[in-house]
């Protein structure tokens, strides 16, 4: 009988089965996760009036540049903060670009592109 090569490994079947078994585990726990995170974005999705339905913080970010310097706001900016005007308050909530709705330099651009800048509680 000749010698097993170093590179082919031999296993127990207890080792082999104990690691199909965590193969399975970890497969539907995974499985689980997306099925419960799809729930969740579908049941937060249903709940949203049309007016939110239309709210994305990530628009914000084409105005970013004018917010915090003195360049003027270009029309690609101009156009998502049009789109995004019945949602700034919302948004001045955002933990990614809502400080950015807070700076002065984000009343001057909804100014220059025509948007009423909303007085937020």
């Amino acid at each position: 009988m000749e010698p097993t090569p170093p590179h082919i490994q031999t296993h127990a079947p207890y080792q082999l089965r104990h690691n199909f078994k965590l193969s399975i585990m970890e497969t539907s726990l995974r499985l689980f996760t997306v099925v419960f995170m799809v729930l969740l974005l579908s049941a937060g999705h249903l709940q949203q009036t049309e007016a939110q339905s239309r709210c994305d913080s990530v628009e914000i970010s084409w105005c970013l540049q004018s917010f915090v310097t003195n360049i003027p706001p270009s029309r690609e900016c101009c156009r998502k903060l049009k789109g995004q005007e019945a949602c700034l308050c919302r948004e001045t909530e955002d933990p990614t670009f809502g400080g950015y709705l807070k700076l002065p330099g984000a009343k001057r651009v909804a100014a220059a592109c025509g948007v009423r800048f909303p007085k937020c509680d």
